[in-house]
């Protein structure tokens, strides 16, 4: 019997966050060590599953299945392909950064204050959070996979509202109002979304007779199980909206720029750069390929909802007076380009959507991060309380700005390629929806170059006078992002290879080719 390795990766973290909330009370630091050594753990693990994948072989790899509950057809089914291994290497790069990142985001708060923080319960939250979004990408078994889509609410919860950004300009009773509200707001969107989804997985299990992925997918590509269009087109709904509110897309969005703005900066990269990837990871894997006809009968209203992302997100981030809110509408503006690029039905469309999981992980990781910096420095969110930080801390401000530029996308930087592609795969087969949503790439330039220069540039303000610069731990927690960004921006063949077979099968779920080009190369 092989090694699990799917499953290792997985429960490592689960591990790591009941042992770090096993440790004392009085031994903090320890708790913050073990949370790290648990992470580049889940890490190392990662890199041998890409290691082991091989693009070129089957759909999906290094599975392992077991009974689980064989009265209902539940089985314990892991497997990945290009797509879902992409991410699960994305997840686990990304969370030993958001730990340095928040070593002191659950220190003890003041003396006197009504508050208390439990330091280990924060570091244990986040490896939770890690280990069931790492199953979620590696699930084949549909019921498995509601599981822990639904599971990692919990400990999100409790970070969005029991540790909260401390930098709050009216007051700790405020604040703490707040990020309850922002805590519950989060929960009941996508606690809402999950029940019809749950729905969903019934009614698909009264259908088939299982909840395996790749039975029903094959015995729909065999003839052997049949649909009706109304059903078909029923479940596809039931998926895709509670896909729709993990992205988030437009109109599910509203609980994204409360949750990002009330929690630390390092729990809104877990958020936005890891959690809200399942939403768009599974519709590629779930919708698409359980449900084709009905997922091309969806896709006029899809994309213009994604169009609407791309523009009201970036509308509103332009208007914004908070940095975080700000990444936030970004966020949901960039998102809208990754469902997009998904329904665009061609093979340029989804390559690029999944180049941009990945690069929108690392840009948006690398910019809240220094954000988060900037703000723990200043105890302010709002824009207006900066001006002329690159005069006093210029490390801080470049990289802020490094950051910035690959939000909007620009040419060296590698959410560049990705946004590329997504454009390039709509225009070939909706050339309307592609044009307008290039006007995103316009207001990305203007909210990202307005950001800094309000921030970073001008007169310094005396409340900003002495603000030092990156430390050490803060530069080994940026340094490789941007050392990524630019490596992927430069060169994305590494991660592309190993996506392009799986979005290959995925076009051939959906019965789809690319559009020929109207003009002929010359020979």
């Amino acid at each position: 019997m092989s090694f699990p390795l799917l499953t290792a990766t997985a429960v490592l973290p689960a591990l790591g966050a009941v042992a770090t909330a096993a440790v004392p009370a009085a031994r903090r630091t320890a708790a913050k060590w073990l949370a790290l050594v648990a992470s580049l753990a889940t890490l190392a693990l990662a890199i041998a599953v890409v290691v082991r994948f091989d693009p070129d072989g089957a759909r999906y790899q290094l599975t392992e299945s077991h009974a689980w509950i064989s009265a209902f057809g539940v089985r314990y089914e892991l497997g990945v392909d290009g797509i879902g291994v992409a991410l699960v290497a994305l997840t686990a790069l990304l969370i030993p950064f958001v730990i340095l990142a928040g070593w002191h985001d659950a220190d003890p708060l003041e003396t006197g204050s009504r508050r208390w923080r439990p330091t280990q319960g924060f570091f244990a939250l986040i490896l939770a959070v890690e280990a069931m979004v790492i199953i979620s990408f590696e699930a084949t078994d549909v019921f498995l996979f509601y599981i822990f889509f639904e599971a990692m609410l919990i400990p999100l919860y409790f970070l969005i509202g029991g540790f909260g950004d401390r930098a709050h300009e009216h007051g700790e009773e405020t604040a703490s109002t707040q990020r309850s509200y922002a805590a519950v707001k989060f929960l009941l969107y996508n606690l809402a979304g999950g029940l019809i989804m749950l729905a969903a997985v019934i009614g698909l299990y009264v259908v088939a007779g299982n909840f395996s992925l790749t039975e029903i997918a094959q015995a729909r590509a065999n003839g052997s199980l049949h649909m009706a269009t109304s059903t078909e087109r029923w479940l596809f709904l039931g998926f895709f909206f509670a896909f729709a509110v993990k992205a988030p897309l437009w109109p599910l969005h509203t609980w994204l720029p409360n949750a990002m703005g009330e929690a630390t900066a390092p729990v809104a990269v877990l958020i936005t750069a890891v959690v809200d990837k399942v939403g768009t990871f599974a519709m590629l894997r779930f919708c698409l390929q359980l449900f084709p006809e009905a997922s091309k009968w969806a896709t006029p209203v899809i994309l213009v909802l994604a169009l609407i992302s791309i523009l009201y997100g970036a509308l509103l981030a332009v208007g914004q007076r908070d940095i975080k809110r700000l990444v936030a509408y970004a966020s949901i503006s960039h998102f809208g380009f990754i469902i997009m690029g998904i329904f665009a039905m061609t093979s340029q469309g989804q390559s690029g959507a999944t180049l941009y999981m990945v690069n929108h992980g690392i840009s948006t990781a690398a910019l809240l991060l220094v954000a988060g910096f900037l703000i723990s420095r200043r105890g302010s969110r709002l824009i207006a309380d900066y001006g002329g930080v690159q005069k006093v801390a210029p490390v801080l401000a470049g990289t802020f700005l490094i950051g910035g530029l690959a939000t909007l996308s620009l040419p060296g930087l590698a959410p560049f390629v990705s946004e590329f592609l997504v454009l390039v795969g709509t225009f070939t087969r909706h050339p309307a929806i592609g044009i307008i949503a290039t006007f995103g790439i316009v207001l990305a330039a203007l909210y990202t170059l307005v950001l800094y220069q309000r921030t970073m540039t001008g007169p310094v303000k005396p409340e900003v006078s002495a603000m030092p610069d990156l430390r050490v731990r803060e530069l080994v927690v940026v340094a490789p992002l941007i050392v990524l960004l630019i490596f992927l921006g430069v060169y994305p063949k590494p991660v592309a290879d190993i996506v392009n077979p799986a979005v290959k099968q995925t076009m051939s779920d959906v019965h789809q080719t690319d559009p020929k080009p109207e003009v002929e190369a010359a020979k």
